[in-house]
């Protein structure tokens, strides 16, 4: 099985991102593979792993739970992410609800309330993609 493919079936992985002070921030996101063979997740235009990418696009994946605990005997793979917008998070988006199915249903109708709630239009979505180095 390929780095990629053994990616892609894991249900969460630890992504690590750099801050501009060196710092690394670990942070557990879905994963889904593309057509193109890359990687992809959405998020927040707004969030820091965003801005982070933007910054320093060099990342390392590694298998994890839901609380971005790495998978015991497994090793960080390095990649380099770019932030999609646009047209162009549509096929991530889709790739992600084919993967997780009813799980994105929920968190979207969640993230609705959340957004009735707080009283705000919510933020734009972006799409990260991650090509293996």
């Amino acid at each position: 099985m390929s780095t990629t493919s053994s990616l892609a079936a894991e249900k969460y992985v630890a992504l690590v991102t750099t801050k501009k002070n060196g710092t690394h921030v670990s942070t557990p996101v879905w994963i889904a593979p593309l057509p193109d063979g890359a990687l992809g997740f959405t998020t927040e235009l707004a969030s820091g792993k965003v801005k982070r990418i933007r910054n320093f696009p060099s990342v390392s994946l590694q298998p994890s739970n839901s609380r971005g605990t790495v998978k015991p005997g497994s090793t960080p793979v390095a990649a380099t992410a770019s932030v999609l917008t646009g047209a162009d998070v549509a096929p991530v988006l889709a790739a992600i609800k084919q993967k997780y199915g009813f799980f994105v249903v929920l968190i979207g109708a969640l993230d609705a309330v959340r957004k009735l709630v707080k009283r705000s239009n919510g933020a734009e979505r972006v799409a990260i993609r991650i090509e293996l180095a």
